[in-house]
């Protein structure tokens, strides 16, 4: 088979199999950068392997090149690095590995190209293409990958209950790749997965994070979620989630499955966005469903108050994940506890001062709430979805004209604490919260222009006629 090259790495595999030559190693590309290849996607970074050092390749390659570049290397893991053209290129010596039950750290040992692809954790990531000049441009696939690549299929070099023992990341990983691709799990690798799924918790969080953000960014995400929902693994590092799966029924009267309706909303925002943070506020929206759940008789079934539980729930959920504790984590909790109330607002008459107040509490992430809202739209009836989506148009119409009309998008009270403590001669007090809050009040409610003349004359009178203060001057 023809594999095409840019320019860039056409170079560098010839810069690579001279210095190679020069060194009397033998040198191959290996893993991501072949299957990205052969798949035709785009390739961020080359990987070589040669059966000696590694390290000793990659000196020898920047040796060869102009201006010499600086070689990062890793004594301790044998690897080293190369920036050539713009594209990173690791160089790591073939080898073994053997692992120990209670660790995925392996004993390493150096061996052949042979013994590199074994160790691989999938077939189409154990293709190598020869950089040496009897074969060059050869493709080394012992373990039929290009077939499984045809095929659509995730499996294992070896036994799967080796593999993925040996290293549960890579149980993760067979979800991750399934989900970027579009690629099906081999049956033999999902009943492994399924029975191995504890040995994960040997592995550290944040490996686990970067995995589920790679399946979050995504074009379908839902594929990964659903994977592992069904083999176990969701209950053990994502349990919030996971608790919203099924239905239950009393009075004939049933509830949808959340798990199913949240990894759907995922799925209908990505196309909106890449922010990887509204999408994990997408898929963590309804979290608060399962302990609010609660059947009323004849109401039905009930969730009342669950965006705000679920907004509380958020801090936990990151904190056990080793998820950003900051500025992100708090955009993700925000948009949550606030994605009802624009639902709320297609209910009724839309007032100046709900849209004020909303304005007011979402700031500059009033388009990604929105945008959630609307994603959140799950039902198939093609009638619903086009009424609730046109008075979701008028909540935006209506956000545009408050907007214009009073900038209230993280607006800042026309009179300062300072001002009010100085007006009043007071010192710092629950007082001067109240008149704090009576001014923002009164602007939000539309009772006094949004500007510091009316907020003053405002601020007065409200502190005469309930607080008996009068002005110092």
């Amino acid at each position: 088979m023809e594999i095409k090259y840019t320019r860039e790495e056409q170079f560098i595999m010839d810069v690579v199999a001279e210095a190679a030559a020069q060194a009397g190693v033998s040198a191959y590309l290996i893993g991501g950068f072949v299957r990205d290849k052969i798949l035709g996607r785009a390739t961020k970074d080359i990987d070589v392997v040669c059966d000696g050092d590694g390290i000793g390749l990659a000196h020898a390659v920047a040796g060869l090149l102009p201006n010499r570049p600086k070689v990062a290397f890793f004594k301790n893991f044998g690897t080293a690095q190369l920036i050539i053209k713009g594209i990173e290129v690791e160089f790591v010596g073939a080898r073994k590995e053997s692992y120990r039950a209670h660790s995925r750290n392996p004993e390493v040992s150096p061996g052949t190209l042979e013994d590199d692809q074994k160790r691989r954790d999938f077939t189409i990531n154990a293709l190598a293409i020869s950089l040496n000049r009897e074969d060059k441009g050869r493709l080394i696939d012992p373990f039929d990958g290009l077939l499984d690549m045809e095929d659509k299929i995730i499996r294992t070099p070896l036994l799967p209950d080796q593999t993925f023992s040996d290293d549960p990341l890579r149980m993760m990983r067979a979800i991750r790749f399934a989900t970027q691709l579009q690629f099906h799990i081999d049956v033999a690798c999902f009943d492994s997965i399924k029975s191995q799924k504890d040995r994960i918790k040997i592995i550290s969080k944040e490996r686990i994070a970067d995995e589920l953000n790679k399946i979050m960014m995504s074009a379908k995400p839902s594929i990964g979620f659903d994977l592992l929902f069904r083999s176990g693994l969701l209950d053990i590092i994502l349990p919030q989630l996971a608790a919203l799966s099924g239905t239950e029924y009393v009075d004939n009267k049933g509830h949808k499955d959340n798990f199913y309706h949240s990894i759907q909303v995922l799925d209908n925002i990505v196309p909106h966005t890449d922010n990887l943070w509204l999408r994990w506020a997408a898929l963590l929206h309804d979290i608060g469903k399962a302990p609010t759940k609660k059947y009323e008789k004849g109401h039905g079934w009930t969730f009342h108050g669950h965006e705000v539980v679920s907004g509380r729930m958020i801090p936990k959920v990151f904190g056990n994940l080793k998820l950003p504790m900051n500025e992100k984590m708090e955009y993700t909790r925000k948009i949550i506890e606030l994605h009802h109330r624009p639902v709320a607002l297609t209910k009724e008459n839309i007032t100046d001062s709900a849209i004020r107040r909303l304005l007011f509490d979402a700031g500059d992430d009033i388009d990604d709430l929105m945008t959630l809202c609307e994603a959140d739209i799950t039902s198939k009836n093609a009638q619903k979805v086009k009424r609730y989506l046109e008075n979701f148009e008028i909540v935006r119409e209506k956000l545009k004209e408050v907007e214009a009309n009073d900038q209230i998008r993280n607006w800042q009270p026309p009179i300062s604490g300072e001002e009010i403590m100085e007006t009043f001669g007071l010192e710092p007090s629950r007082t001067v919260g109240i008149i704090k809050t009576a001014i923002r009040e009164g602007i939000l409610d539309g009772h006094i222009p949004n500007n510091y003349e009316g907020a003053k004359a405002f601020m007065i009178a409200f502190a005469r006629q309930e607080l008996k203060l009068e002005p110092r001057n």
